[in-house]
Parts: C-alpha cells; structure tokens; sequence
C-alpha cells in the first residue's frame, strides 16, 4: 500500500509534570527522546491508509475513534514495514514499548511535545497559533496556518482534539481514553496545555483527531513507558472508600 507518511519530529528527552485534577497528586516523568508528527493525521493521510473517501485533505482527520486510530496506526507501520505498536483483540489493546511502528503519544508526550519547553497555558499568544471558537469555524481548518511551537509543531492547541494513549481516569469511566489540546469549537479557557478530556475508545467525537508517535521506549516485555504504567492503571482503577455522589464506576481491564 503507497501512503504518504505523516512528517516527523524529533523531540528530545525531558521532564514534565503531569497532574490528577480528582486526587490532587502530581508525577514527575522522565521521557526519552521520541518523534511526534509535525501535525495532526489528515484526511488524506488517513484515506490513504484506511481506504475510505477523501474529501478535504489537508484538514486533520477528525470524527475518528481511539480504536481507529489504533488501528490506522498499525496499518501505517505495516505499509511501511514497521512493527505494529498495538495488538488488539476486541476491545482490549496491548501496546508494545519496544515497537518501532506509529502509536498515539502518551499524555507526558503529548504534553511535552505541546509546551516545547514553555510554562504556561499556551506555548504563544492564542489567536496566533490555535483555531477556536474566537475564529468563528464551523469545521477544521488545514493544518499548519498558524504558529508552530518551538520544536516546530503545529496546531498542538486548538483546531481538533487529539486522542493519546492514556486512560481518562479508569475508576470512574472505565476504558475511557484522554484526548488534548482543544478544538475550534471551544473557549480559550478549555484550549490550554494541562487541560485534558476524554470518551469512551468507540465514540467518534465531531472535533477529535489524532497525532502519531514513534520510538521504542523500553523492551518487549515491559509494561511501561514514558509516563504510561499499567500497574499504574490497575491501580487507579480500584475505587476505596465510599462512592462519590454521582458516580457509577465502570469495569476496567480485563
């Protein structure tokens, strides 16, 4: 299968500290050096691959599901020759650290790549470098219109969301996965750098998109990653003490 393959970044390694809005805990992470796509995965990117009709194609693929993306990112690596991220079986996903192949980022990735060693909410003025509700869109834009970050990423903020790899917080929402970065539909207080969101992996969200990662980050046995544990899944799956008001804690895992 031909594809234009979606262009690279080389992103050194880092720091970054991420933060649990519902425990009010933060983690400190070290992340390897990795590559992260220059943009979100157009349409025509993403059609090339999927096999699906193509219309508009230098706007981001958007309305796509965290399974989709999953899966687009195995056929990407595949075309290529790489080895495939992910194995999936059903609706459970396995990811492969050590894989050279397309993935999601993680949200330490994510957010790393986003900052690009900014401290704020934003890594520029808003209206220079994110499409949002101030724009007036009613879809999105084509990547790559307004400022980059200082890695040369373009439209980490504003334009669509983008799906990672992260779980959302699995003792309240089950498999829900987290997506970053805001659309063009949204107020400049939900286009921010920390904010984070997230929908179940089949939902396929109107202002959701993805960006690609690649690097191997640890060996093939390992079950962790750059800011990613699945010890650490499991365990902020277990729901202690009582139930808050209004929750309905789904299963997690298998």
């Amino acid at each position: 299968m031909d594809i234009n393959p979606p262009q690279l970044l080389s992103l050194p390694g880092g720091h970054i500290e991420l933060r649990d809005a519902r425990s009010g805990r933060t983690n400190l992470v070290d992340l390897v050096a990795f590559e992260i796509g220059r943009t979100a995965v157009t349409r025509a990117e993403f059609a090339a691959t999927a096999g699906c009709e193509l219309t508009d194609p230098r706007t981001p693929a958007h309305g796509v599901t965290w399974f989709e993306a999953i899966d687009w990112c195995n056929a990407a690596s595949e075309a290529e020759g790489l080895s495939p991220a992910y194995v999936r079986t059903g609706r459970s996903v396995e990811w492969n650290v050590a894989a050279d192949g397309y993935r999601l980022p993680t949200e330490a990735e994510w957010e790393h790549a986003c900052r690009a060693g900014s401290v704020g909410p934003h890594y520029g003025p808003l209206n220079e470098i994110a499409w949002t509700a101030k724009d007036g869109a009613g879809a999105p834009a084509e990547v790559g219109l307004k400022k980059p970050n200082e890695f040369g990423a373009y439209d980490m903020l504003g334009n669509v969301w983008e799906w990672c790899w992260d779980y959302a917080d699995p003792a309240r929402y089950g498999d829900y996965r987290v997506f970053r970065g805001g659309g063009w539909a949204d107020e400049a207080w939900n286009v921010r750098a920390s904010v984070r969101r997230g929908s179940a992996p089949d939902a396929g969200l109107e202002d959701v998109g993805f960006r690609v990662a690649r690097g191997a980050c640890g060996v093939p046995v390992a079950s962790s990653g750059q800011g990613w544990s699945d010890e650490a899944d499991r365990c902020r799956a277990k729901v202690r003490g009582p139930i808050p008001f209004g929750w309905t804690p789904l299963k997690f895992g298998s």
